[in-house]
Protein backbone atom coordinates (compact mmCIF):
# COMPACT_ATOMS: atom_id res chain seq x y z
CA UNK A 1 0.00 0.00 0.00
CA UNK A 2 1.28 3.26 -1.18
CA UNK A 3 0.11 6.88 -0.31
CA UNK A 4 1.39 10.33 -0.59
CA UNK A 5 2.02 12.25 2.39
CA UNK A 6 0.76 15.48 3.03
CA UNK A 7 1.34 17.98 6.13
CA UNK A 8 -0.43 16.06 9.39
CA UNK A 9 -0.03 12.93 7.98
CA UNK A 10 0.89 11.01 11.28
CA UNK A 11 -0.18 7.45 10.27
CA UNK A 12 1.98 4.52 10.65
CA UNK A 13 4.94 3.58 7.79
CA UNK A 14 7.30 0.93 7.00
CA UNK A 15 9.33 2.87 4.09
CA UNK A 16 9.75 6.51 2.99
CA UNK A 17 10.25 7.74 -0.77
CA UNK A 18 11.30 11.36 -0.64
CA UNK A 19 13.36 13.87 -2.60
CA UNK A 20 13.87 17.05 -0.34
CA UNK A 21 11.75 15.65 2.63
CA UNK A 22 10.22 17.78 5.02
CA UNK A 23 11.43 17.55 8.82
CA UNK A 24 7.85 16.22 10.10
CA UNK A 25 7.80 13.57 7.16
CA UNK A 26 10.15 11.17 8.80
CA UNK A 27 10.30 12.58 12.26
CA UNK A 28 9.36 10.31 14.72
CA UNK A 29 8.82 7.78 12.66
CA UNK A 30 9.18 3.72 13.12
CA UNK A 31 10.38 3.29 9.96
CA UNK A 32 12.34 0.45 8.50
CA UNK A 33 14.38 2.39 5.68
CA UNK A 34 14.25 5.92 3.68
CA UNK A 35 14.80 5.50 0.17
CA UNK A 36 16.18 8.87 -1.90
CA UNK A 37 14.67 9.74 -5.22
CA UNK A 38 18.40 10.22 -6.92
CA UNK A 39 21.68 9.61 -6.08
CA UNK A 40 22.12 12.51 -4.09
CA UNK A 41 21.14 12.20 -0.60
CA UNK A 42 23.16 16.06 0.33
CA UNK A 43 19.62 17.46 0.58
CA UNK A 44 18.51 14.40 3.71
CA UNK A 45 22.11 15.09 5.42
CA UNK A 46 22.05 18.81 5.86
CA UNK A 47 18.63 18.76 7.61
CA UNK A 48 19.78 16.01 9.67
CA UNK A 49 23.09 18.20 10.57
CA UNK A 50 20.23 20.60 11.99
CA UNK A 51 17.31 17.68 12.73
CA UNK A 52 19.43 14.94 14.03
CA UNK A 53 16.55 13.21 15.88
CA UNK A 54 14.39 13.30 12.14
CA UNK A 55 16.42 9.82 10.94
CA UNK A 56 17.97 8.50 13.86
CA UNK A 57 21.36 6.17 12.48
CA UNK A 58 19.15 2.80 13.15
CA UNK A 59 16.90 3.60 9.90
CA UNK A 60 18.96 2.89 7.08
CA UNK A 61 19.09 5.39 4.53
CA UNK A 62 18.92 4.05 0.47
CA UNK A 63 20.07 6.05 -2.46
CA UNK A 64 19.39 5.24 -6.46
CA UNK A 65 22.55 3.43 -7.52
CA UNK A 66 21.97 3.31 -10.65
CA UNK A 67 18.48 3.01 -12.34
CA UNK A 68 19.15 4.05 -16.00
CA UNK A 69 21.49 7.08 -14.60
CA UNK A 70 24.80 4.91 -15.66
CA UNK A 71 23.49 4.94 -19.09
CA UNK A 72 22.54 9.19 -19.17
CA UNK A 73 25.94 9.63 -17.77
CA UNK A 74 27.75 7.84 -20.34
CA UNK A 75 26.08 9.20 -23.17
CA UNK A 76 27.03 12.81 -21.86
CA UNK A 77 30.54 11.58 -21.03
CA UNK A 78 31.42 10.05 -24.58
CA UNK A 79 29.39 13.12 -26.39
CA UNK A 80 31.71 16.06 -24.87
CA UNK A 81 34.96 14.54 -24.66
CA UNK A 82 34.51 13.20 -28.25
CA UNK A 83 33.75 17.30 -28.99
CA UNK A 84 36.60 18.14 -27.84
CA UNK A 85 38.73 15.77 -28.98
CA UNK A 86 37.89 16.69 -32.54
CA UNK A 87 37.64 20.34 -31.85
CA UNK A 88 34.35 20.49 -32.83
CA UNK A 89 34.27 23.42 -30.23
CA UNK A 90 36.79 25.62 -32.13
CA UNK A 91 34.79 24.70 -35.65
CA UNK A 92 32.07 26.20 -34.28
CA UNK A 93 33.90 29.30 -33.36
CA UNK A 94 35.62 29.36 -36.87
CA UNK A 95 32.04 29.32 -38.01
CA UNK A 96 30.67 32.36 -36.18
CA UNK A 97 33.97 33.63 -37.97
CA UNK A 98 32.67 33.13 -41.37
CA UNK A 99 36.38 31.07 -41.60
CA UNK A 100 37.26 28.38 -43.64
CA UNK A 101 40.22 26.46 -41.49
CA UNK A 102 41.31 22.86 -40.86
CA UNK A 103 42.69 22.47 -37.96
CA UNK A 104 45.26 19.76 -36.35
CA UNK A 105 44.06 16.77 -35.15
CA UNK A 106 44.76 16.34 -31.55
CA UNK A 107 45.85 12.73 -30.81
CA UNK A 108 44.07 10.16 -28.53
CA UNK A 109 46.91 9.01 -26.81
CA UNK A 110 48.11 12.85 -25.51
CA UNK A 111 44.17 13.46 -24.63
CA UNK A 112 43.87 11.73 -20.95
CA UNK A 113 40.62 12.00 -19.39
CA UNK A 114 40.48 11.97 -15.48
CA UNK A 115 37.77 11.25 -13.39
CA UNK A 116 37.26 12.30 -9.76
CA UNK A 117 34.67 10.37 -8.05
CA UNK A 118 34.93 6.57 -8.24
CA UNK A 119 31.53 5.56 -7.15
CA UNK A 120 28.79 3.43 -9.58
CA UNK A 121 28.54 6.67 -11.95
CA UNK A 122 32.39 7.10 -12.60
CA UNK A 123 32.80 3.41 -13.15
CA UNK A 124 30.33 3.61 -15.99
CA UNK A 125 31.69 6.74 -17.44
CA UNK A 126 35.42 5.21 -17.35
CA UNK A 127 34.02 2.05 -19.20
CA UNK A 128 32.07 4.34 -21.72
CA UNK A 129 35.46 5.93 -22.62
CA UNK A 130 37.70 2.81 -22.54
CA UNK A 131 37.14 1.99 -26.57
CA UNK A 132 38.11 5.41 -27.87
CA UNK A 133 41.86 4.56 -27.03
CA UNK A 134 42.13 7.90 -24.55
CA UNK A 135 44.73 7.40 -21.33
CA UNK A 136 41.86 6.86 -18.09
CA UNK A 137 42.50 7.97 -14.63
CA UNK A 138 40.54 7.89 -11.68
CA UNK A 139 40.86 9.66 -8.16
CA UNK A 140 39.06 8.57 -5.53
CA UNK A 141 39.68 8.08 -1.53
CA UNK A 142 40.35 4.81 -1.90
CA UNK A 143 42.55 3.23 -4.87
CA UNK A 144 40.34 1.38 -7.53
CA UNK A 145 41.25 -1.48 -9.63
CA UNK A 146 39.97 -0.91 -13.09
CA UNK A 147 40.97 -2.65 -16.11
CA UNK A 148 42.57 -0.36 -18.03
CA UNK A 149 42.48 3.00 -15.61
CA UNK A 150 45.54 4.59 -13.38
CA UNK A 151 43.97 5.17 -10.16
CA UNK A 152 45.03 7.60 -7.44
CA UNK A 153 43.86 8.08 -4.04
CA UNK A 154 44.21 10.60 -1.30
CA UNK A 155 44.98 14.25 -1.37
CA UNK A 156 48.38 13.44 -1.48
CA UNK A 157 48.08 12.08 -5.21
CA UNK A 158 45.65 14.39 -6.35
CA UNK A 159 48.64 16.54 -7.62
CA UNK A 160 49.95 13.63 -9.66
CA UNK A 161 46.35 12.57 -10.78
CA UNK A 162 45.98 16.41 -11.99
CA UNK A 163 49.31 16.46 -13.83
CA UNK A 164 48.49 15.80 -17.47
CA UNK A 165 45.02 15.03 -16.82
CA UNK A 166 43.17 16.94 -20.08
CA UNK A 167 39.76 16.29 -19.74
CA UNK A 168 38.63 16.98 -15.73
CA UNK A 169 35.28 14.90 -15.25
CA UNK A 170 34.13 15.69 -12.03
CA UNK A 171 31.72 12.54 -10.19
CA UNK A 172 32.36 13.43 -6.61
CA UNK A 173 29.87 13.03 -3.91
CA UNK A 174 28.87 16.32 -1.96
CA UNK A 175 30.80 16.20 1.48
CA UNK A 176 32.05 18.97 3.39
CA UNK A 177 35.30 17.55 1.94
CA UNK A 178 34.53 18.13 -1.65
CA UNK A 179 33.03 21.50 -1.35
CA UNK A 180 34.75 24.02 -3.52
CA UNK A 181 37.47 21.90 -4.18
CA UNK A 182 37.49 22.90 -7.65
CA UNK A 183 39.27 25.93 -7.63
CA UNK A 184 42.18 27.83 -8.56
CA UNK A 185 44.74 25.94 -6.97
CA UNK A 186 43.14 22.74 -8.47
CA UNK A 187 42.85 24.09 -11.98
CA UNK A 188 46.62 25.65 -11.87
CA UNK A 189 47.56 22.39 -11.79
CA UNK A 190 45.95 21.17 -14.98
CA UNK A 191 47.90 21.63 -18.32
CA UNK A 192 47.29 24.49 -20.57
CA UNK A 193 44.16 24.11 -22.38
CA UNK A 194 42.47 21.33 -20.82
CA UNK A 195 38.31 21.38 -20.02
CA UNK A 196 35.94 20.79 -17.36
CA UNK A 197 32.84 18.79 -17.20
CA UNK A 198 30.70 19.02 -13.91
CA UNK A 199 28.18 16.05 -13.88
CA UNK A 200 27.95 15.77 -10.08
CA UNK A 201 27.02 19.29 -7.99
CA UNK A 202 27.38 23.09 -8.37
CA UNK A 203 28.94 23.51 -5.07
CA UNK A 204 32.00 21.47 -5.63
CA UNK A 205 32.86 24.55 -8.33
CA UNK A 206 34.10 28.37 -7.47
CA UNK A 207 32.46 30.02 -10.36
CA UNK A 208 34.60 32.93 -9.90
CA UNK A 209 37.83 30.96 -10.06
CA UNK A 210 36.23 29.06 -13.19
CA UNK A 211 35.59 32.21 -14.92
CA UNK A 212 39.34 33.22 -14.17
CA UNK A 213 41.08 30.24 -15.35
CA UNK A 214 38.88 30.25 -18.18
CA UNK A 215 40.05 33.90 -19.13
CA UNK A 216 43.54 33.68 -18.57
CA UNK A 217 44.06 30.64 -20.94
CA UNK A 218 44.36 27.52 -17.85
CA UNK A 219 41.25 26.03 -19.28
CA UNK A 220 39.91 26.17 -23.13
CA UNK A 221 36.39 25.42 -22.50
CA UNK A 222 33.98 24.09 -19.96
CA UNK A 223 30.55 22.09 -20.06
CA UNK A 224 28.41 22.53 -16.80
CA UNK A 225 25.19 20.56 -16.06
CA UNK A 226 24.78 22.07 -12.02
CA UNK A 227 25.57 25.11 -10.56
CA UNK A 228 25.74 26.69 -6.81
CA UNK A 229 22.42 28.46 -7.81
CA UNK A 230 19.91 26.64 -9.54
CA UNK A 231 17.83 27.71 -12.09
CA UNK A 232 21.42 29.82 -12.68
CA UNK A 233 20.40 33.67 -11.91
CA UNK A 234 20.16 35.67 -15.26
CA UNK A 235 22.95 37.68 -14.21
CA UNK A 236 25.74 34.52 -13.58
CA UNK A 237 28.58 35.96 -16.36
CA UNK A 238 28.50 32.00 -16.83
CA UNK A 239 25.76 32.45 -19.46
CA UNK A 240 27.41 34.66 -21.71
CA UNK A 241 31.08 33.51 -21.54
CA UNK A 242 31.74 32.07 -25.18
CA UNK A 243 34.27 28.86 -23.53
CA UNK A 244 31.31 27.49 -21.58
CA UNK A 245 28.47 25.06 -22.37
CA UNK A 246 25.93 24.09 -20.11
CA UNK A 247 22.93 22.06 -19.57
CA UNK A 248 19.87 22.54 -17.06
CA UNK A 249 20.89 19.55 -14.54
CA UNK A 250 19.78 17.49 -16.90
CA UNK A 251 22.96 14.76 -17.13
CA UNK A 252 21.49 11.90 -15.40
CA UNK A 253 17.60 11.86 -14.48
CA UNK A 254 15.45 9.33 -12.52
CA UNK A 255 13.38 7.12 -14.60
CA UNK A 256 10.68 6.36 -13.09
CA UNK A 257 10.12 2.62 -14.23
CA UNK A 258 13.69 1.74 -13.27
CA UNK A 259 13.74 3.62 -9.81
CA UNK A 260 10.70 1.89 -8.72
CA UNK A 261 12.22 -1.63 -9.98
CA UNK A 262 15.06 -0.87 -7.96
CA UNK A 263 13.12 0.17 -4.52
CA UNK A 264 10.68 -2.73 -4.96
CA UNK A 265 13.18 -5.31 -5.25
CA UNK A 266 15.16 -3.55 -2.40
CA UNK A 267 12.64 -3.58 -0.05
CA UNK A 268 11.74 -6.72 -1.16
CA UNK A 269 15.34 -8.44 -0.41
CA UNK A 270 15.47 -6.54 2.91
CA UNK A 271 12.21 -8.18 4.17
CA UNK A 272 13.66 -11.39 3.15
CA UNK A 273 16.32 -10.20 5.88
CA UNK A 274 18.76 -10.76 2.83
CA UNK A 275 22.15 -8.54 1.53
CA UNK A 276 21.42 -5.05 -0.04
CA UNK A 277 23.60 -2.45 -1.88
CA UNK A 278 23.30 1.05 -1.83
CA UNK A 279 22.82 2.17 1.92
CA UNK A 280 24.74 5.30 2.50
CA UNK A 281 27.43 5.68 5.23
CA UNK A 282 26.28 9.17 6.91
CA UNK A 283 29.84 9.61 7.68
CA UNK A 284 31.27 9.86 4.28
CA UNK A 285 27.96 11.54 2.83
CA UNK A 286 27.60 8.95 0.24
Amino acid sequence: RVREWKAGDNQPADYALVWHPPVEMLQGRALKAVFALGAGVDSILSKLRDHPDMLPLSIPLFRLEDTGMGRQMQEYAVSQVLHWFRRFDDYQALKLASRWQPLPEYRADEFTIGIMGAGVLGAKVAESLQPWGFPLRVWSRSRKSWPQVQSFAGQAELGGFLQGTRVLINLLPNTAETVGIINQTLLAQLPDESYLLNLARGVHVVEEELLAALNNGKLKGAMLDVFSREPLPQESPLWAHPRVAMTPHVAAVTRPMEAIAYIAGTISRLERGESVSGQVDRQRGY
